[in-house]
């Protein structure tokens, strides 16, 4: 979340931020500022009555005085009342702001987003190529009729030398991420309320989550088990920055559409993901953000890819960050490019959600950290990717050099 004194002190500088993202009708900073100085006038009452109690701690009051200080004392309990229903309110306000966004960040949405780097050219086939849906098909790779059958549209089954790859995706990531030194964890994937909230997915993407029976939640992204990590804890300066990188199962609402570029497992309810994750000192996080996008970079060039990277316009990217940069492989059946990473930093936002701080040595007090997160990767757009850009007249596919240490075998064909 924001924090009430930068609102407070830079109320313009924050509302024009904001703006960029086009949901002016999202927030009222006046409004918050008003309802802080209710929360402020509150305390200022209370801790008079608490004063004129205290008068009295060390004496030995007569029949009135006392019931004076029970008359001082409703009126604090009663003041108390007010000051948590206002800390609540002010609280959900302040929740609901989407973060400020970085100063190179452009304003509008998808439209306006700038494609900053081009890896590797667009092939050239000298046949009719397939797209992945039939090549998944045709190699046994993906059952899409019985993933349905198992649990609805949008899930779908590796099989064979298909789970084989997807595995071996997973593998590359968790080699590639150990040799640059990141702790790896594997999380739990349900989450609680709280955890949910730190993250930033609560209050506002309540209804893009999947909920349990008991109030938990699965998690849409490793990001937000990574993040809970720390919670609640102050960390030493000189451990940061702490680098984690983390597998998990990812599960959202989102269904897959019956739009052209949506099909197969373009998008889905679960899919796999490697994530990365650096709690970083506030003047290191932009350093930090560069290093994760180099990653990102660095993985999906590995896998001989034609891509793109592309810094998203305010209004596309996550609300809780600050910044993003999507890296982007082509699917050439669609000719478009779809985001196989996220790389964003989101400043001390998330931080002050979780409570996740660190000891300054400079001023001597407990400052909140920055996060940053990124994909390293997710492997549901890559399989499409790989399928048809790997892909041969005879409807074999090859594997990228980089996978066959993994795999154990340099193409898949049918039989």
């Amino acid at each position: 979340m924001l924090d009430i004194k930068l609102i407070r002190e830079k109320k313009e500088d924050i509302q024009k931020s904001l703006s960029k993202r086009g949901c002016e009708k999202d927030f009222n900073l006046d409004e918050i500022i008003e309802t802080d100085n209710a929360r402020r006038r509150l305390i200022v009452e209370v801790e008079k009555l608490k004063a004129e109690i205290n008068k009295y701690s060390n004496a030995k009051p007569d029949p009135e005085t006392i019931q004076q200080l029970r008359i001082v004392s409703n009126k604090i309990k009663k003041i108390d009342r007010q000051l948590f229903e206002v800390d609540k309110e002010l609280k959900n306000k302040v929740s609901e702001l989407p973060n400020i966004v970085a100063e190179d960040v452009v304003a509008g949405g998808k439209e306006n987003n700038k494609v900053l780097k081009i890896f590797g050219k667009k092939f050239k086939f000298k046949f009719t190529p397939r797209d992945h849906i039939q090549l998944a098909n045709d190699l046994e790779l993906i059952d899409y009729e019985r993933g349905a059958k198992m649990s609805g549209s949008g899930f779908w089954v590796y099989k064979g030398k298909g789970a084989l790859l997807e595995w071996a995706l997973l593998n590359y990531f968790i080699d590639f991420h150990r040799k640059n030194k990141y702790t790896f964890l594997i999380p739990p994937f349900l989450l609680t309320e709280k955890s949910a909230y730190t993250s930033g997915h609560l209050p506002k993407f309540r209804d893009d989550l999947f909920w349990t029976q008991d109030k938990l939640c699965l998690n849409a992204t490793s990001e937000m088990m990574i993040g809970n990590y720390h919670r609640d804890e102050i960390l030493e300066e000189k451990s940061l920055p702490i680098k984690y990188f983390a597998y998990s199962a990812c599960f959202r609402r989102e269904a897959g559409g019956y739009r052209k570029e949506e099909r197969g497992i373009i998008r889905g309810h679960q899919f796999n993901k490697i994530e990365m994750f650096q709690f970083t000192l506030p003047e290191k996080s932009w350093e930090a953000f560069n290093e994760l996008v180099k990653n990102a970079e660095k993985l999906t060039s590995g896998l001989g890819l034609h891509f793109q990277s592309v810094k998203l316009a305010a209004g596309d990217a996550s609300s809780a960050m600050a910044k993003t940069i999507d890296i982007e492989a082509w699917i050439p059946s669609m000719n478009i490019y779809k985001e196989v990473s996220s790389i964003s930093n989101a400043l001390d936002y998330q931080a002050r959600r979780g409570n996740i701080k660190y000891r300054n040595s400079k001023n001597n007090k407990n400052d909140f950290v920055h996060t940053l997160n990124g994909s390293g990767l997710a492997t549901s757009r890559l399989i499409p990717a790989i399928l048809e850009q790997y892909q041969q007249k005879d409807g074999s596919v090859k594997m990228p050099k980089v996978l066959k240490k993994y795999t154990g075998f340099n193409v898949i064909k049918n039989g």
